[in-house]
C-alpha cells in the first residue's frame, strides 16, 4: 500500500485527521476522523481515479477514460484526467446533484446524461467506449480503484497506529474494500465496519446471503451510496469486513448535523452514514480507538436536510 500511496501522492492531498473531546464523550470512545471531505474534488475518490489512470499504458491513456457516476467519482476521474492531460468522458444520471455536475464540467470532461438507473448508466458508458476507444474505469469495482481508495486508511493508520476499529460508509464497495485491505496489511487485528442506508441496503443483505444482492430501493439522501457491490470488491468485503450496520434517513441527517455543529466542517450525507453507524452501535465500542473515514463533503447548499 505504501508503493501505491507514494505513486499517487503528487495528485492528491494527504488529508488531516480531526478529533473532538465532545464527540469522544458522546460516543464513549476515542474517535479519529479522516477528513476526505478536504480531498481534491471534495471526496476520497480521486485516490482510486488517479491510481487507475496511472496504471494504464501510454496507448490507453492517449484515448482517454470513461466512467459512470452520480457525482463524486465523476469529479475525481475528470480531475485526475485533467492533471494527467488526458480526455475524460463521464456518464451522469439525470438526478445527480447539480453541484457535482457543474464541477465535472469545470474540470473539462465531456458529460453525457442518462436515466437514473444502473442499466442506463452502464449502457451509455459502453456506447462511449465503442465510439471513442476510451478505457472504462469503474467507480468502485476495479482492483486499481479499490487499491487507490485504500490509501486513505493507510495514511490514517500510519498517523494513528493505535486505531483498532474503522468505520466506513458503504455504497459501491470500493472504499470499504480498499480500507479493509490496507487495515489488514497493517494489523490483522483491526476490525472494519460499514455504515449503509437502510433505503439502499444491498451490501448488508449481501453479507447475510453470501452473494451479491441488488438494491430494492435507492430512496436515500446519501446519493453517493445508491450503487451496489461488484464481483471484485464483494469477495474482499465478504471475507474481511466484520459487519455492516444499516442506518435510517433520520440517523444519517442527525449524524451529518452533528459533524457540522461539533467539528465545524462540511460533510455530505454519504459520509454521515458511517458516523451514524458508530453512534447507533456506540455501546459496542466503549473506550476503543476508532477511525472514521469522512468520505466526502460535496453538498448542494440549496438542498440541506436541516
Amino acid at each position: 500500500m505504501k508503493e501505491i500511496a507514494d505513486k499517487i501522492a503528487p495528485y492528491i492531498h494527504q488529508t488531516p485527521v480531526l478529533t473532538s473531546d465532545s464527540l469522544n464523550g458522546l460516543f464513549g470512545c476515542h474517535v479519529f476522523f479522516k477528513c476526505e471531505n478536504f480531498q481534491k474534488t471534495g471526496s476520497f475518490k480521486i485516490r482510486g481515479a488517479s491510481h487507475a489512470i496511472l496504471s494504464l499504458s501510454p496507448e490507453q491513456r492517449s484515448k482517454g477514460v470513461v466512467t459512470h457516476s452520480s457525482g463524486n467519482f465523476a469529479q475525481a476521474l475528470a480531475k485526475a484526467a485533467s492533471l494527467l492531460g488526458i480526455e475524460a468522458y463521464i456518464v451522469m444520471p439525470d438526478n445527480a446533484p447539480m453541484v457535482k455536475v457543474d464541477a465535472v464540467h469545470d474540470f473539462g470532461a465531456t458529460i453525457i446524461r442518462c436515466k437514473p438507473t444502473i442499466k442506463a448508466r452502464e449502457e451509455a458508458a459502453k456506447k462511449l467506449e465503442a465510439e471513442t476507444g476510451a478505457t472504462f474505469v469503474h467507480p468502485s469495482n476495479q482492483l486499481t480503484v479499490i487499491q487507490g481508495q485504500g490509501t486513505s486508511a493507510y495514511e490514517l493508520l500510519e498517523e494513528y497506529p493505535e486505531i483498532k476499529v474503522i468505520f466506513v460508509p458503504v455504497g459501491g464497495g470500493g472504499l470499504i474494500g480498499g480500507t479493509v485491505l490496507a487495515a489488514k496489511r497493517k494489523n490483522e487485528q483491526i476490525l472494519v465496519f460499514g455504515g449503509e442506508p437502510k433505503a439502499a441496503d444491498d451490501a448488508y443483505r449481501s453479507l447475510q446471503s453470501g452473494k451479491i444482492e441488488s438494491n430494492i430501493t435507492t430512496d436515500t439522501i446519501a446519493d453517493g451510496l445508491r450503487t451496489q457491490l461488484g464481483e471484485y470488491n464483494f469477495p474482499i468485503i465478504l471475507n474481511h469486513v466484520e459487519e455492516i450496520y444499516t442506518v435510517s434517513e433520520v440517523e444519517i441527517v442527525a449524524a451529518m448535523k452533528l459533524i457540522w455543529e461539533r467539528l465545524k466542517i462540511v460533510i455530505e450525507p454519504s459520509s454521515a452514514a458511517a458516523v451514524a453507524a458508530l453512534w447507533q452501535q456506540k455501546s459496542n465500542f466503549n473506550g476503543q480507538n476508532v477511525g472514521i473515514i469522512l468520505s466526502g463533503g460535496n453538498v448542494d447548499l440549496e438542498k440541506l436536510p436541516f
